[in-house]
């Protein structure tokens, strides 16, 4: 789990990199400023939980069954949260109209809490000797 963990951190903080790069340099011609701000916010929590995502597989302190579900809830967050940010912030440049899977944004915020939360509580059942 640790491994898959760690490449899934990589890959976000690797695509977070060029994503925001883009955001930076590609975005300004094409949509207004203001989405390019909202593109960058699905840029920042990428990067975010990439490296919450480094911590998690890289620590002995949280137990197999909590990183596990710490890993899908993040996964799914990125895709709900940082995805439909992406895609409703470059909406203009579509044919598909993203605002129809906006609902999906706030999910992926609920996904990424539940994700702290479990963390959170791992950490509160842990031992005092650790």
């Amino acid at each position: 789990m640790n491994k898959t963990i760690l490449i899934t951190a990589t890959f976000l903080g690797f695509t977070g990199i060029i994503l925001g790069a883009f955001a930076a340099h590609g975005l300004k011609e094409l949509i207004p400023l203001e989405f390019v701000k909202t593109f960058e916010t699905g840029v920042r929590y990428q990067m975010y939980h990439a490296l919450f995502l480094l911590f998690v597989g890289s620590t002995s302190y949280v137990s197999v069954k909590s990183k596990k579900l710490i890993f899908y809830f993040t996964v799914v967050g990125w895709l709900f949260f940082s995805g439909s940010i992406y895609g409703l912030a470059t909406n203009m440049l579509t044919t598909f109209d993203f605002k129809t899977i906006g609902f999906i944004t706030p999910i992926g915020g609920l996904c990424f809490i539940l994700a702290w939360g479990i963390l959170f509580v791992n950490f509160i059942k842990m031992n005092g000797n650790n």
